[in-house]
């Protein structure tokens, strides 16, 4: 018995031990990114101008005389993220709540693989799909010369969303205790007064972290995005062929030399900030609810 023991303390040591590095390596992953972000970025942000840089309305990097704007991939990357968040979550929800908490069994069982399918479809699938589909389609639609801009954009984004919405929404609402429920049913309320009123509510963290990985995702998102944008470096319209930070430094990265390849660096350090501030005022929103 007493060997057992020391066997049992010995593996919880080396266990412990090992969640301890792996946590730092993560840690390290991190600091390593960033500190190789500001490295190979801060160089030509200093050429530039940091103004310059962030609200010039021009990037012609291959001109004569180049000039470096990101103030159009910025507004587009903000544009499209939102109108996919605006179109995603609250289809992603209505859908994660039916799963959870209406569809009868036989439903869930068929609905439940079409969502896990839909999250393992490569980015480069949708895109394709996008740009044989969708954008003739919204060309014939809307009357354009090309439907290939940011509404398709926009589209695509709020489609690839949603199965990670639908998931982590889906655990949050099954994570409610039943008790909660059972006391809104006992008192009155329907079954859909107690959802919405109820469960909903109370699952209010895991569905805000639904939504902040549903951001990462149309924010990081990069080939379906150029496959379906038109990937021109326009001030963003709805109807307007459009380029994202992600498919500025995409599309250019691998025949760039000199200012042009520490500009795209710069553009990668500013996407990387952007990620890091919507993360940090999320999260400060959460604590702030549940305070």
């Amino acid at each position: 018995m007493q060997k057992k023991t020391g066997i049992f303390a010995w593996v919880e040591r080396v266990m412990r031990g090992l969640f301890l590095v792996c946590g730092l390596a993560a840690i390290g992953f991190v600091l390593f990114i960033t500190g190789y972000l500001i490295a190979a970025g801060l160089p030509a942000i200093r050429e530039i101008g940091l103004i310059p840089f962030l609200t010039g309305s021009v990037w012609a990097s291959t001109a004569a005389e180049p000039q470096y704007g990101i103030l159009p991939f910025i507004l587009t990357s903000v544009y499209g993220t939102f109108g996919a968040i605006v179109i995603g979550v609250p289809v992603g929800l209505l859908t994660a709540i039916f799963l959870g908490k209406m569809a009868p069994p036989k439903v869930r069982g068929l609905l439940r693989p079409a969502v896990d399918l839909l999250a393992g479809i490569p980015s480069v699938v949708y895109g394709l799909v996008g740009m044989m589909v969708l954008v003739p389609f919204v060309r014939e639609a809307f009357g354009l010369p090309d439907g290939a801009n940011l509404f398709s954009a926009i589209i695509v984004l709020a489609v690839m969303i949603l199965p990670t919405v639908i998931s982590v929404s889906e655990t949050a609402l099954q994570a409610v205790p039943r008790e909660y429920e059972e006391a809104s049913l006992a008192l009155g309320a329907t079954k859909i007064e107690t959802v919405f009123k109820v469960t909903v509510p109370a699952a209010s963290s895991g569905i805000a972290t639904a939504v902040v990985m549903g951001i990462g995702r149309a924010v990081g998102e990069a080939m379906a995005i150029m496959m379906v944008s038109g990937n021109v470096a326009n001030m963003p319209g709805l109807f307007t062929s459009v380029r994202f930070l992600t498919t500025a430094v995409a599309s250019e990265m691998s025949y760039s030399s000199g200012l042009q390849r520490q500009a795209l660096f710069s553009i990668a350090l500013v996407l990387f900030g952007f990620i890091m501030v919507i993360n940090l005022v999320l999260n400060a929103l959460l604590k702030k609810n549940r305070k």
